[in-house]
């Protein structure tokens, strides 16, 4: 019965990192992050952030874990467009959990205004919520 006690599964945000890694390289593991992690999101973001069972608990620490990783590696981007299109990444991530402080918080960050253009028009709640 030895698969009633299996190590937890190591998540992508989980592994360490060899810095220094380029930008691209580092945008490339905010998205992976940031899909891992999305369907933990929805589910918190269904529940409204309510974390009841340890299940819930387990998806809202999924996706707060995933949200910190990326947002580490996001401030170590020294392309300002690159960065910029790596935070959206995790802003929407934020949205699909009904994060909207840390979300709008994220959005200020990004300082390309086409970029600031195209996230508010994909994305109604964040625009009701910077107004």
């Amino acid at each position: 019965m030895r698969w009633f006690y299996r190590s937890r599964q190591k998540e992508i945000w989980d592994e360490d990192i060899e810095w220094p890694i380029g930008d691209i390289e580092a945008a490339h593991k905010i998205r992976s992050i940031c899909n891992s992690a999305a369907g933990s999101a929805e589910k918190v973001g269904r529940r409204g952030g309510w974390a009841e069972t340890k299940a819930d608990k387990h998806e809202a620490g999924r996706y707060k874990g995933a949200a910190k990783t990326a947002m580490e590696i996001a401030i170590r981007i020294s392309d300002d467009l690159l960065r910029d299109s790596a935070v959206c990444q995790i802003v929407v991530l934020c949205l699909k959990a009904n994060d909207l402080k840390t979300a709008v918080i994220l959005f200020r960050a990004v300082q390309a205004a086409a970029i600031r253009d195209d996230m508010l028009n994909d994305h109604p709640a964040l625009r009701q919520a910077v107004a």
